[in-house]
């Protein structure tokens, strides 16, 4: 442990801007997700065939092992930046989608009647009614989504990705000296520190972003 923590106060910097990329490689690709997921979620709701599809294509990208899935990107979009986000989107759309379908379905009927009629259209009741009320469930997914692109984003090391997982590999590629376990587990904690910024802040939005009356 002593040595860990030499280790950090001496590489604290390097760290850090490692955490940084890993951070802004991660917001980036979970920004894509919510406009792409939410969106795709209020064109199929409605629409049972069309969501069952969605979801069967974004549940497949799930599968693609993601070493396999950055090596295939490496011929179409070079390294770096590109083939990260492009995958990391790819990887985080399934929850933010379903939950976006969940949560408009879960919208009593009753209540979207009312307000058309009090003369609101299909736009103004998506708007002022339904995404509301569907929006703490569609934050739970963004949230899964944040989890899962956090783990996932190490893995863009591979394609020279930013991010903690470029301290990951090389403490894996230099197993036996003195500072391989520490390059690793650096890497793996400052992704749970990350993990567990973005979940609390996602939590306080959600939060200050929900009525009263669908909190209580």
């Amino acid at each position: 442990m002593s040595g860990f923590l030499e280790y950090i106060s001496l590489s604290w910097d390097h760290v850090l801007v490692l955490a940084l990329g890993h951070a802004l490689v991660v917001a980036i690709s979970l920004a894509i997700d919510i406009v792409i997921g939410v969106s795709l979620g209020v064109l199929v709701y409605r629409r049972e065939r069309a969501a069952n599809v969605a979801l069967a294509i974004t549940s497949t990208f799930l599968t693609i092992p993601s070493f396999a899935l950055f090596g295939l990107f490496i011929p179409i979009f070079g390294l770096g930046y590109l083939p990260a986000v492009v995958a990391l989107v790819m990887y985080g759309l399934l929850p933010i989608l379903r939950n976006t379908v969940a949560g408009l379905r879960s919208v009593d009927p009753a209540v979207a009647e009312s307000a058309k009629g009090m003369g609101m259209n299909a736009r103004e009741r998506l708007l002022r009614i339904e995404l509301p009320l569907a929006w703490p469930v569609i934050i739970t997914g963004v949230r899964v989504s944040t989890m899962l692109l956090m783990g996932i984003a190490a893995i863009a090391a591979v394609v020279n990705g930013p991010g903690l997982g470029e301290d990951i590999f090389a403490g894996l590629a230099r197993v036996g000296s003195a500072t391989a376990l520490n390059l690793v587990i650096g890497g793996i904690l400052g992704i749970i520190v990350l993990a567990l910024l973005f979940d609390t802040f996602f939590n306080v939005l959600g939060r200050l972003t929900t009525s009263r009356g669908i909190r209580d």
